[in-house]
């Protein structure tokens, strides 16, 4: 059962009420955005919760096990606050959220009903639709390490130890020419040899994207110039003349850890454990037959 603050008790038990929800939100990237129900801003804590937004809420669905609780805020899409650019560049993704019941002639009278992260986004014409997914959803996330074949850091970090700000391993240039929406041909990646970038990151410095990564699926040489496949198309179109910065992808072999990186020391899969065709092999009439595993 939650516990109200005494003044917020005593305005509900008065049976005139005078209430609103509010919704704080914090993206990944640090910018902090305040909604409300109401028909005019309210500030709360000195940050404005806006009125205009078109935010409205679903009943909060709770359980008494272990499963994710839910909550669906529905909006609009607006070119200030909430754009549709902004849901597909992912910049919405896993924002966390601070549901209040305020009472809106003292917004000092509120109570915090839920806290949690945005999860599905579903876009319409003119509105979208956030789920609201309680802080139980985190433990149906994994956690700790696999055992399997492929290395499970990431490139770069610190159970990596790679260097990826040294020139070997990092380049930049600019868009040349654009072969469709999510390949483009570079000026000033002349001396890099074919996939060394593939699987690695791209980030935009200038142009439309500029501040957006994307993850690069193919390099290839094409008329002695590189060029670059991503795996998704930019939320925004790429140009002519928009520069990147660009770093070497890993595939999580053992075998590239050692030879592009010089960094088996560091490798963290298991190289050696037995594959799915282990278990199917069998001797064959003159196969050897000298009793070392199959």
């Amino acid at each position: 059962m939650k516990l109200l603050p005494t003044d917020m008790q005593a305005h509900l038990d008065d049976g005139t009420t005078t209430l609103a929800w509010c919704w704080r939100i914090e993206r990944a990237d640090g910018a902090i955005f305040g909604f409300t129900d109401h028909d005019r801003t309210l500030v709360i804590s000195g940050a404005s919760f806006e009125p205009d937004s078109g935010f409205s809420a679903s009943e909060i669905r709770a359980s008494a096990d272990f499963s994710v609780d839910g909550q669906d805020a529905e909006g609009a899409l607006r070119s200030d606050r909430i754009t549709e650019t902004d849901i597909l560049d992912g910049r919405w993704d896993n924002a966390a959220i601070e549901v209040w019941r305020v009472n809106w002639e003292d917004v000092a009278q509120r109570v915090l009903m839920r806290r949690g992260n945005l999860g599905q986004i579903r876009r319409g014409k003119q509105v979208f639709v956030a789920e609201v997914r309680s802080l139980t959803h985190f433990l149906n996330q994994p956690v700790g390490r696999t055992y399997q074949y492929y290395c499970d850091a990431e490139l770069g970090d610190a159970r990596c130890g790679v260097n990826l700000a040294t020139p070997s391993y990092s380049g930049s240039g600019s868009v040349a020419l654009v072969s469709g929406d999510r390949a483009f041909r570079t000026a000033g990646l002349g001396g890099f040899a074919a996939n060394w970038f593939a699987l690695g990151r791209v980030e935009w410095t200038s142009g439309a994207n500029a501040g957006r990564r994307a993850e690069v699926s193919i390099h290839s040489i094409v008329a002695g110039a590189a060029q670059i496949t991503l795996i998704e198309a930019p939320v925004r179109e790429i140009t002519l003349g928009d520069g990147f910065f660009i770093q070497a992808g890993c595939d999580k072999q053992f075998a590239t850890c050692r030879i592009k990186f010089g960094n088996g020391v560091n490798f963290r899969g298991f190289p050696a454990i037995p594959g799915d065709d282990t278990i199917v092999r069998y001797p064959t009439q003159g196969g050897g037959n000298t009793g070392q595993p199959l």
